[in-house]
């Protein structure tokens, strides 16, 4: 394995410093809902529903002018770039949604249907995971857990997104809801959300996507800002090297991305086991970014008196881009907390993605190695 790094110079505090206690599994996480004895995924079946013609007799005198229109091109979903099939869901907003992953909470759902997941390092050396849905409809979503002042710079680029989580410390929580997000968490909307009895609290609160759409009306054009920019499928990336794939160590938590030239997917191991979702079906997300960023502390501490880390995410650093089973090695920058972020391979040229999935894993310097 051939061991790189990044360098960087960031700086964005958003809590300042703060006196309250934070803890991993906070009061809100252990809520009052409904409690399933388990996770059953189930698969729709569509019912055709008879309707009644009507037959409208035309008048001979009357003239019938036929039109002929010409197709329009489709457009793209704005987060992977794929032709869009279905209107009204490319018009809605993004749905993001805090992902436990921590052993207890494996295998989670909805994974494999997110556009974009963001991997964050928390207290204790373990990671969660910010997945962003817009493209595709999941269903169930889960263990959702809770916030961390890190998601505040991921969430606002998007849009006004609507926000699941569990809750958070009182610090984290007004930071939360004093972004541009719609707040659809447990607290808000506790009948959107149920336990699963076959998993261990707290990583057993799981909600549906259906559900949590339901809650805002919504008319108009609400569809995410774009966070990447896209080659035309079936383009292939130009340059680079072939690689096997990327390892990241957090601490207590190792992931690993290895391409699956099959899938046409980054194939992803946790903790040396196939990182996999509750049907069995292995995460490949057709792009991986390792964004090296620096971590400070947030100004608050855990149960356990570990400090709650705060990624550093305003400013430039080095990326690596895994796309089509090869590296691109390039830059990030983030002109403030609301902007988006932007990718550039070393040339300074804006960095072109796979359409599709995009996992970004949010590292430490020196802590990713390729295979």
């Amino acid at each position: 394995m051939i061991s790189r790094t990044g360098s960087l110079a960031v700086a964005f505090v958003v809590t300042g410093a703060l006196t309250a206690s934070c803890s991993s599994s906070s009061s809100t996480d252990q809520g009052a809902v409904p409690t399933v004895t388990s996770l059953v995924t189930t698969t729709a079946t569509a019912v055709a529903i008879p309707t009644t013609q009507t037959t409208t007799v035309v008048p001979a005198t009357t003239t019938i002018i036929t039109t002929t229109t010409t197709e329009q091109p489709l457009s793209l979903y704005a987060l992977t770039g794929l032709e869009a099939h279905d209107a009204v869901r490319q018009r809605r907003p993004a749905l993001a949604v805090k992902i436990d992953n921590v052993d207890a909470a494996r295998p989670q759902a909805g994974l494999v249907d997110a556009d974009v997941v963001f991997e964050e390092l928390v207290e204790g050396g373990l990671t969660r995971l910010l997945a962003i849905f817009h493209s595709r409809e999941p269903g169930l979503i889960g263990p959702v857990r809770s916030a961390r002042s890190t998601d505040v710079p991921l969430l606002t680029p998007l849009r006004e997104p609507l926000f699941a989580w569990s809750g958070a410390n009182s610090a984290f929580a007004a930071l939360i809801r004093s972004v541009a997000i719609r707040d659809v968490g447990l607290e808000i909307a506790p009948d959107a959300y149920v336990r699963a009895g076959d998993r261990p609290m707290p990583s057993n609160l799981m909600t549906q996507s259906a559900d949590l759409y339901d809650l805002v009306e919504l008319e108009g054009d609400h569809s995410p800002n774009e966070l990447f920019e896209f080659f035309a499928d079936p383009q292939t990336l130009e340059g680079g090297s072939v690689v096997a794939g990327v390892e990241v160590a957090y601490g207590a938590t190792t992931v690993r991305h290895e391409w699956d030239s099959e899938s046409r997917g980054w194939a992803r191991t946790q903790n040396n086991t196939a990182h996999v979702d509750v049907d069995g079906v292995v995460i490949a997300p057709e792009n991986v970014i390792v964004q090296f960023v620096s971590y400070s502390s947030s100004g608050l501490v855990d149960s356990s008196g570990a400090i709650v880390p705060e990624a550093d995410l305003e400013g430039e650093g080095m990326a690596w881009f895994f796309v089509d089973g090869r590296l691109v090695e390039g830059t990030w920058t983030k002109a403030n907390v609301t902007a988006t972020s932007a990718y550039a391979d070393s040339n300074g040229n804006p960095m072109r993605f796979a359409p599709g999935r995009t996992w970004v894993l949010l590292a430490r310097v020196g802590t990713a190695e390729l295979l």
